[in-house]
C-alpha cells in the first residue's frame, strides 16, 4: 500500500506542478484550468475551489458514460487535488510573473509544464486508486466510444478549451498546446511507466498496458 500511495501522490504533485508552470508561462492556461480560472474570474473563489465543485458534477457524467454507479470514493481525490493545485498556484508560485519575460523563456516554461502534466497523469493513474473525475472522464469517453486514450483525452480537451473561451478564461497558446499534445504525451509516458511500475510493485501485474492505449 505504501508503494501505491507514494506513486499516486508523486504523480499528483508532478501533474499540478506542470499545471502551475503552464499558468505562469502567461501564454494561456491548460484547458481545464482555463475553464476554472474563467469561473474564478467571473464568480470569485480560487481555481482549486472551482476544480472541486466541477469535478463533483463530473462524477455523475462519468457514471452515465460508464453505465455504472457514481464513484463517490473519488471525492477524496477531488479534495486532495484541489488542495495540491492551490498549493502550487496560490502559494509556491503566487508571486511569479512571467508575463513580461522573453518569449523563449515563456515557451520553455510552457513546454516543461505540458510534459510534467502528461507525466503526472500517466504516473498517478498507475496505482488504480479512484481517479479524479476529470481524468476518469477521458478514460470514460475512450471506453464508451471505443477510442484510444490519446484520442479520448484530445476530444475532452477540445471541448473544455471551447467552453473556457466562451466564459472568458485565459485561453491561448498554452491551451492549444495542452489540447493537442497532452493526450499523446500522457500515452507516451504511460506505456513506458507501466512496466516499470509493475516491475517493482509487490501486488502483481493485473492488466496489460494495452488495455489503456
Amino acid at each position: 500500500m505504501f508503494y501505491r500511495v507514494s506513486v499516486y501522490l508523486a504523480g499528483m504533485f508532478i501533474n499540478f506542478l506542470g499545471v502551475a508552470l503552464v499558468i505562469n508561462a502567461s501564454l494561456g492556461a491548460g484547458f481545464w484550468t482555463a475553464f476554472f480560472a474563467g469561473l474564478s474570474n467571473n464568480l470569485g473563489g480560487t481555481i482549486g475551489l472551482w476544480y472541486a465543485i466541477f469535478q463533483f458534477l463530473i462524477i455523475f457524467i462519468n457514471a452515465r458514460l460508464m453505465k455504472q454507479a457514481p464513484e463517490f470514493r473519488a471525492l477524496f481525490t477531488v479534495v486532495l487535488e484541489s488542495i495540491i493545485l492551490d498549493f502550487w498556484v496560490e502559494i509556491v508560485f503566487a508571486t511569479l510573473d512571467l508575463s513580461t519575460a522573453p518569449l523563449f523563456m515563456q515557451l520553455a516554461v510552457l513546454t516543461t509544464g505540458v510534459i510534467l502534466v502528461g507525466l503526472g497523469v500517466a504516473v498517478y493513474i498507475l496505482p488504480l486508486f479512484p481517479r479524479a473525475p476529470v481524468d476518469q472522464l477521458f478514460l470514460a469517453v475512450s471506453h464508451r466510444f471505443g477510442l484510444s486514450l490519446r484520442l479520448g483525452q484530445t476530444i475532452v480537451a477540445g471541448i473544455m478549451a471551447i467552453l473556457a473561451l466562451l466564459i472568458g478564461g485565459p485561453v491561448g497558446i498554452g491551451t492549444l498546446a495542452l489540447t493537442l499534445f497532452l493526450g499523446p504525451v500522457t500515452q507516451f509516458f504511460y506505456v513506458r511507466a507501466y512496466p516499470l511500475y509493475y516491475k517493482y510493485s509487490p501486488e502483481g501485474h493485473p492488466v496489460p498496458a494495452e488495455s489503456f492505449v
